[in-house]
């Protein structure tokens, strides 16, 4: 049994009522439109109200278009949610950053953007990648519509507390090898259900020495690996993030905040449910070939053969991915023509992100049969990026330059990619149509879609010169 651990910590000073599934309280509840809606309309249906509307936050991300932002919507589907967003929300007093406000972005990139996210935090939204807010020592889940709803009127959830998993990245990468790159390889390393039933505690050098983005990018992806979140202790990469943040404490409160964060970690001899090692030792940038995230191989590697896998679930699950990606086993990544590539998404839409794919973009061409975008995470960073000029620098480069929003990662909004091409996308997910009908999506760095973006075909950064 888990025993020191920081999640056990963190969930301890939540919990309400340890029998019968727990009851814990919620520290923050962040919403978007898309699986809102039907929560607002229980509530109405109930006669109940917002129990917290000071601790509930709202942002319009999944059905924003990242082109023309003139309203009405030419999207019905989009423009009746947005619409419903924007009722609900004066109906119960709940704050809403909308579309053409400062404050909109995706959900999870305006929380740690605001200071909303803070160390020691349960957090919850209706959107799976809530994983994110755990880079910051918080404990963050995504939840259901009916869950939404029940959190909306109490503030409290009932819910199973998940198992602690420790994940231990050692090594040292190569210098090619970012955030996203490393979380491919733990994926690939654990499996898409290595870590079902389980929160994963990520440590190591390797982490201690990212950055806040990359750690974002990291916790992010843990449910890809089935995990029901990730999460890194705090620490001085932590507060140098959050200082002066707009809902961050601050003066003598940030000082007494920043001594009681700096207590959640697990203990030394703290006992996890579960332990894996992951060497990146070498690590090089990374590519999925497949249609899970971790179906991925070094950007410069081939296709694997499926008959090779001694597992019959992975091997036919390789079957699967060769035909829907219309690849063959023993195909160099390098043939395969690029069609489109997105930068962008809560997994890679920071200014961290846009500045290194800037820096391998600069004085560079997009190859002439590719199509090239770039979705900023939220409007505050459009506009830090605009007053650097990497807006400039992407579109002399032949790239789009688009309104913030989730964009081509779901493909809800106008954002698709053509059926039966080939896209090299910054997010998270490389399912079956999931940047639209017949999509066939490779994940990669911002870095490694940059430099796709000029050659036309996969390629690493290290390619460009």
């Amino acid at each position: 049994m888990a025993r020191n651990t920081l999640l056990e910590r963190v969930w301890a000073e939540h919990t309400i009522d340890g029998t019968g599934g727990e009851l814990v309280y919620v520290d923050m509840h962040l919403l978007h439109e898309l699986t809102s809606p039907q929560a607002f309309e229980g509530l109405r249906e109930a006669g109940r109200k917002v129990r917290r509307p000071d601790l509930t936050v709202a942002t319009a991300d999944h059905d924003v278009p990242t082109r023309s932002r003139q309203v009405p919507l030419s999207d019905s589907i989009g423009r009746r949610q947005l619409g419903l967003q924007i009722r609900n929300s004066r109906e119960f007093g709940v704050e809403l950053h909308p579309m053409n406000s400062l404050g909109q972005g995706i959900v999870h990139v305006i929380g740690p953007q605001m200071g909303l996210t803070l160390p020691g935090m349960l957090i919850v939204c209706g959107d799976s990648h809530t994983a994110t807010h755990g880079a910051f020592g918080a404990v963050a889940f995504g939840i259901g519509t009916s869950q939404v709803e029940h959190v909306l009127a109490t503030q409290t959830l009932r819910i199973a507390k998940p198992k602690s998993m420790r994940v231990l990245v050692e090594g040292t990468p190569s210098a090619e090898a970012t955030a996203k790159d490393i979380a491919l390889a733990v994926i690939r390393a654990i499996g898409t259900d290595g870590g079902t039933g389980h929160l994963i505690e990520f440590q190591g050098d390797v982490i201690d020495r990212m950055s806040m983005e990359g750690r974002m990018t990291l916790c992010n992806m843990a449910i890809e690996a089935g995990a029901r979140s990730g999460m890194i202790a705090p620490d001085e990469t932590t507060f140098a993030y959050l200082e002066g943040r707009e809902r961050a404490p601050r003066g003598e409160d940030w000082e007494r905040a920043k001594e009681a964060w700096a207590a959640y970690r697990s203990a030394p001899d703290a006992e996890f449910d579960r332990e894996v090692v992951v060497d990146v030792d070498g690590l090089r940038a990374m590519v999925t070939w497949g249609i899970n995230p971790g179906q991925a191989v070094p950007v410069d590697g081939r296709v694997p053969d499926p008959e090779t896998m001694a597992d019959p679930v992975s091997r036919e699950a390789g079957r699967r991915a060769l035909d829907y990606m219309g690849l063959r086993a023993g195909q160099s990544l390098a043939d395969i023509p690029i069609r489109t590539v997105f930068i962008g998404s809560c997994t890679n839409g920071r200014m961290d992100d846009l500045r290194a794919a800037a820096k391998v973009v600069e004085g560079h061409k997009v190859a002439a049969e590719v199509t090239a975008l770039v979705v900023p995470g939220s409007e505050r960073i459009k506009r830090q990026a605009e007053a650097e000029g990497l807006d400039r620098v992407f579109t002399e480069a032949g790239f789009e330059w688009r309104n913030p929003g989730c964009s081509m990662c779901i493909a809800v909004n106008g954002d698709r990619v053509p059926a039966g091409t080939h896209s090299a996308s910054t997010s998270n997910r490389n399912f079956e149509g999931r940047q639209g009908p017949g999509a066939r999506t490779h994940l990669v760095s911002p870095e490694t879609a940059a430099a796709t973006a000029l050659l036309g075909r996969l390629a690493g950064s290290a390619e460009i010169s």
